[in-house]
């Protein structure tokens, strides 16, 4: 054994890697079952995190019943409720796999997380995607941002710009006042709550100009945050924007 770690540090990094490995081999996402590789999820827990495939909304990515055929379709509440972006999607509904997946990135640093959710969302942004296109995240306050000490939205817009191959801004808006939690407010409340809450950094306005906008954030609930924030980057100049989140929320009220 000895003489094998003596041979795998020698090796330089690759062998750091590969000793890595062995005493730390890769766990899937949401259970401690051993996986091939980063990243991924075990056989069992693979069918119960609920992706969402085939036909869904072209507004906010809820799966609907039917099939695919091309034609842009909306969800009841798309149709009752204007929506100032111009496409929208989800990689999965919100429900407990999705939801132990989000928790870990947003409030237990699993930023290993982030490589595999950006291949995802690059998947499901496929039909969203324009030329030139920028991408960028729903901000945090500033206050969130130093007790969190990262954006959980900017992570997964990053990974996605990545996959992409697209240019990515983490700071073109921010979020002027701290509006708190969403949790427990009702729909209009949820509106009322973040209305006015974002503008563009400074730094960046020019950036919004003309430009085709793909907004990011790990989850979508009423559509009130990514509402706002789509506002300010049309007020501000932006030719059209889109929007994905990592995990959609069916309302039931």
């Amino acid at each position: 054994m000895q003489n094998l770690l003596h041979g795998l540090i020698g090796q330089g990094r690759s062998g750091a890697r590969a000793l890595l490995r062995a005493v730390y081999p890769p766990q899937c996402m949401t259970c401690n079952a051993l996986v091939a590789q980063d990243g991924a999820l075990c056989p069992q827990c693979w069918p119960k995190v609920p992706f969402i495939f085939g036909l869904c909304c072209d507004s906010c990515g809820l799966p609907l019943p039917g099939v695919d055929d091309g034609v842009p379709v909306q969800c009841d509440e798309c149709l009752s409720l204007a929506r100032p972006w111009d496409q929208g999607r989800a990689v999965m509904l919100y429900g407990d796999k999705a939801r132990q997946l989000l928790l870990g990135l947003k409030y237990h640093d699993r930023l290993d997380f982030a490589r595999p959710a950006g291949r995802w969302l690059a998947r499901h942004a496929a039909p969203l995607v324009q030329p030139d296109m920028l991408i960028a995240p729903v901000p945090l306050h500033w206050l969130r941002f130093v007790k969190r000490r990262y954006n959980q939205a900017a992570v997964l817009s990053a990974a996605m710009a990545g996959e992409l191959r697209l240019e990515h801004c983490p700071d073109l808006l921010i979020r002027n006042r701290y509006t708190g939690t969403q949790d427990g407010r009702g729909r209009m409340g949820r509106f009322a709550n973040v209305a006015d809450a974002f503008e563009p950094h400074p730094r960046n306005l020019h950036r919004l100009k003309r430009r085709h906008i793909l907004l990011v954030d790990d989850v979508m609930t009423a559509g009130a945050t990514f509402s706002s924030a789509t506002e300010t980057c049309l007020a501000n100049g932006a030719a059209s924007v889109r929007v994905i989140a990592l995990a959609r929320v069916a309302r039931t009220d």
